[in-house]
């Protein structure tokens, strides 16, 4: 609960903090850019300060934010498996405009009293007033450009984007980082039981499940490959309370919770295998039709050869020793050394562990 609290709680910050800002940019244009409209005169006609509007402004784009925060957190949380995208996009957008009419209607009826305007705030005043269809266009571009800038952030992981636009992997860059190779086990086994169809929806029920916990852990996905779910932190992040080992036993309790489901729906309970390593490897952009940040480096390929030792060893989890040495573990945690192997395409043994859960 704690988690779920947490990751609301930094929806809201960077909801509240944008619309905060889009709201003060919209005042600023209505202020300098409009003095004959019907509904804006007054604002230069009973001379009222510039920065009162923008205290309302922040006020309403502090109200706007909280509640699209609330509404966004609702429908990824409860609907948005349930419905189409278009059907999402109609309610939202419904949703979205009633509760516009409804904060600015109060902040008019505020103004007016404390000022002591008359403006039209009876019943369906929004329905002729040029400012707020105005207002209901810009507010939708706003939305549109939160959005892309959301969707980027989950693609790219957070603060990537910016660094993005700004060109910082124009060029390849060297960075630290652990990747984990998240494989669902006995896949093949599975696949023929269920067949196509219902294997790929599995597919999307495990990994939608492990999407509700990333954030909780910090990682980014950098990509999903068939059954396969690759994960990343910078080196320091995913040290940091141990999230790299954290999210998979996180990630092992979440299908646990959810064995009914699984089991009513498609006769299987979904287990998962990892393998965990860390170091430096190179990042640079690739492509241009489809861009994307692409990780260059034998720390991918080491991971990768990491988890395929899991079966041999018939366990859930692995990790290199030299992650395991970085990493403070827990008293819960219990590790297990299960010695030096000889990775194909390697000149020299890695040692790997096993690491145990025990609450």
């Amino acid at each position: 609960m704690s988690q779920n609290i947490r990751q609301y709680f930094n929806s809201l910050v960077e909801s509240v903090l944008f619309w905060g800002i889009a709201m003060c940019f919209f005042t600023t244009f209505r202020y300098y850019g409009v003095y004959e409209e019907e509904g804006v005169t007054f604002l230069l006609k009973y001379d009222i300060p510039l920065k009162h509007w923008y205290k309302y402004s922040i006020h309403a784009g502090m109200v706007l934010g909280a509640f699209y925060a609330i509404v966004e957190t609702f429908f990824e949380r409860h609907l948005i498996k349930r419905l189409s995208i278009g059907l999402i996009l109609i309610l939202k957008t419904t949703i979205y405009f009633l509760f516009t009419i409804i904060v600015f209607t109060f902040i008019s009826n505020y103004i007016a009293k404390t000022y002591g305007l008359e403006i039209n705030s009876s019943r369906g005043w929004w329905y002729s007033n040029k400012t707020f269809w105005v207002m209901i266009l810009y507010l939708n571009v706003c939305s549109i450009v939160f959005s892309f800038i959301k969707i980027s952030n989950e693609k790219f992981g957070r603060g990537i984007f910016f660094k993005m636009l700004l060109g910082k992997y124009r060029k390849p860059k060297e960075e630290k980082r652990i990747f984990m190779f998240l494989d669902l086990k006995a896949s093949t086994t599975i696949a023929e039981q269920l067949g196509h169809y219902q294997y790929s929806q599995l597919i999307q029920d495990c990994f939608y499940d492990l999407n509700e916990i990333v954030i909780n852990f910090q990682a980014e996905i950098y990509q999903y490959v068939g059954d396969e779910a690759v994960l990343s932190w910078p080196y320091k992040k995913g040290l940091v309370d141990n999230n790299c080992v954290e999210l998979f036993f996180s990630f092992q309790r979440k299908l646990l919770s959810k064995k009914a489901y699984y089991t009513t729906k498609y006769n299987v309970t979904p287990e998962f295998k990892a393998g965990l390593h860390g170091g430096k490897l190179m990042v640079a952009e690739v492509g241009v039709v489809k861009k994307e940040l692409a990780y260059h480096g034998d720390v991918i390929n080491t991971s990768a050869r990491i988890q395929a030792e899991c079966n041999p060893h018939k366990v859930p989890i692995l990790i290199s020793g030299s992650l395991l040495k970085d990493l403070a573990l827990k008293q819960r945690f219990i590790s297990k050394y299960l010695g030096g192997i000889l990775l194909k395409g390697k000149k020299e043994t890695i040692d790997i562990h096993t690491i145990r859960y025990t609450d």
